[in-house]
């Protein structure tokens, strides 16, 4: 096994995590609006899907058979559904309580298990985050492989995590947060329905046998 095989899984990982999308958006409002301790733990929970997707997509790089579109589709609907109550959630949400954050979340880490679990994009955007850092060493890759690659993957997705965690943990970040949190919150509550129109978009025709092959 190279050294570039394993830096290039360890940036393949690293670089997962730090592609924004509906976690990112999720995790500022956690971590800004609840501080640090609970945008941890959302990203403990979100670890969980990182490390199923990366798998999938190193065994198929090595050679397997890939999990067919149905299940993916099914992931896709669910993961609509839930996108779109999370955003009709935030965009009318009200403070519980004087001076409380407009979205409190009150188990953080089952909300990132969700979060990582039902992300059907989960799956292509390791495939080709894996495929492009670490195609370049084709000839190393083998099952026996697999486990060293998945420790390195899983270092670099903690690495993600914690610079992640410290930017939305930052104190300039939860000020800026907390300052225009009711025009934040509702604007991502718009972008969470749109990405789960898109989650919907795609699944529904593979699901009723509309999609050519």
């Amino acid at each position: 096994m190279t050294q570039s095989l394993l830096f290039g899984a360890f940036l393949a990982a690293l670089f997962y995590v730090l592609i924004p999308g509906p976690a990112f958006l999720q995790l500022l409002g956690i971590g800004a609006g609840q501080g640090r301790k609970a945008g941890a733990f959302f990203m403990m929970g979100h670890l969980v899907g990182d490390l199923i997707w990366s798998s999938l997509a190193l065994i198929a790089i090595v050679g397997a058979k890939t999990i067919g579109t149905y299940v993916f589709d099914l992931l896709g609907l669910a993961c609509g559904f839930y996108l779109a109550w999370i955003g009709w959630s935030a965009v009318n949400a009200k403070p519980k309580a004087e001076g409380q954050a407009l979205v409190v979340v009150e188990r953080p880490f089952r909300r990132g298990l969700i979060f990582g679990v039902t992300n059907p994009k989960g799956y292509p955007v390791a495939l080709a985050t894996f495929t492009a850092l670490v195609a370049g060493s084709a000839g190393a890759l083998d099952f026996e492989a697999l486990p060293v690659l998945l420790v390195v993957s899983f270092v670099g997705f903690v690495t993600a995590d914690i610079i992640l965690i410290g930017i939305i943990g930052a104190g300039t970040v939860r000020r800026f947060y907390r300052a225009h949190e009711r025009l934040i919150v509702r604007c991502s509550g718009v972008l969470f329905m749109g990405f789960a129109a898109q989650a919907l978009w795609h699944a529904t025709p593979g699901l009723l046998g509309w999609r050519k092959a």
